[in-house]
């Protein structure tokens, strides 16, 4: 176990912890952490998206027990719990791509609601699990383009097809923590189960298409103008870590305290890290220390949401959380693992990440 990257006092050695969507840029990252800090990681996921990934570089296959499955397959969601037993659940395996979900709505909420439930019924017939941590976006709320955050008591709802499969998931949620996980009847049942919304987070090892980052790598790898087709969208920017040290934290205070945190939870960036696309990839450009930006948007493109922020009061105050890189320490954490991937051992830059993360935080 790494001491130094273990912030929640040995909570997670040798608890049996199941990551759903393992082989994805956020949970390859959770992954890491959860293997240093001690536990025994079980992971259910599709294929890596590309034979970059932070999870083939980290050789993670080899270092957790790794499941390549669907989550739209109820029966096999059931088998991995039940051959498994684990103590904890977090849920993030997803169809995470708000352009894409134009192009394949139906796979879109077959996976993000539908195989959402069938964890959320794998977790009700495992004995083992004590906590489930869902894992949603900042998009599952109505976005009414409000200057403020939205809170987690406001409306789930969506635009597009990916946005509104991530509210329908919420209510999914919320509809089985009162049905069957209720915390009412927790000795009953012994589950105690939430759900986090993160928002645009950023990080090494992320190549899904449409993604500032990814886009930005691409382009200055081979050469090209970087091409920007949302200049003036405004997201809420943080480093990968942020979430995850918010999912973790999380997870152990449902653990000791199960019906007092088991309900939705925000996990964003302070207000110093809301930021234009094009102001993110102006710094990329200068962590990196090349690249060219163009203008390339469109009044005809495909809806996506201007202005999206959440308001993390709730987490802060009931919880202790909260975001400890500045916007350019995440961007300049992220413009490392893009660097330093093609010669250096991926597993121990992403262990330098969680290095700098924990040196900031104490």
């Amino acid at each position: 176990m790494n001491s130094s990257v273990d912030i929640y006092d040995g909570f997670y050695k040798d608890k049996i912890v199941l990551v759903t969507g393992h082989t994805g840029f956020k949970g390859s990252w959770l992954c890491i952490w959860l293997l240093e800090m001690g536990a025994k990681v079980i992971g259910l996921g599709l294929d890596p998206y590309t034979e970059r990934d932070n999870f083939v570089l980290a050789g993670l296959s080899s270092k957790v027990t790794d499941i390549r499955g669907d989550i739209r397959d109820q029966a096999l969601v059931k088998k991995v719990m039940k051959d498994y037993q684990p103590d904890i659940v977090f849920h993030l395996a997803a169809q995470p791509l708000v352009r894409l979900s134009y192009d394949i709505p139906v796979e879109t909420y077959e996976v993000n609601v539908m195989g959402t439930i069938h964890v959320l019924e794998a977790i009700r017939t495992c004995a083992s699990v004590k906590v489930g941590v869902m894992i949603t976006t900042d998009k599952c709320y109505e976005n009414k383009e409000q200057i403020w955050g939205y809170r987690e008591n406001e409306a789930m709802g969506g635009h597009d097809p990916y946005s509104s499969s991530k509210g329908a998931a919420e209510i999914a949620i919320a509809s089985w923590r009162n049905s069957f996980f209720n915390p009412a009847h927790y000795k009953q049942h012994g589950k105690s189960i939430a759900s986090a919304r993160a928002g645009n987070v950023i990080g090494g090892g992320d190549w899904a298409k449409d993604r500032i980052i990814p886009d930005c790598i691409k382009a200055i790898e081979s050469g090209q103008t970087i091409e920007i087709r949302s200049p003036k969208a405004v997201r809420p920017w943080q480093h990968v870590l942020e979430p995850l040290s918010g999912y973790l934290l999380l997870a152990s205070k449902m653990w000791h305290e199960p019906t007092k945190y088991c309900e939705g939870w925000n996990f964003g960036p302070n207000a110093d890290s809301i930021a234009t696309v094009w102001d993110v990839a102006t710094e990329v450009v200068k962590c990196y220390g090349k690249g060219e930006l163009k203008d390339t948007s469109n009044k005809h493109d495909l809806h996506e949401a201007k202005l999206l922020m959440l308001d993390i009061s709730k987490a802060k105050w009931q919880l202790g959380w909260d975001t400890k890189f500045t916007f350019n320490q995440a961007i300049a954490e992220t413009a490392k693992w893009y660097r330093k991937y093609t010669d250096t051992n991926v597993f121990e830059l992403v262990k330098s990440s969680l290095i700098v993360f924990q040196e900031i935080r104490s």
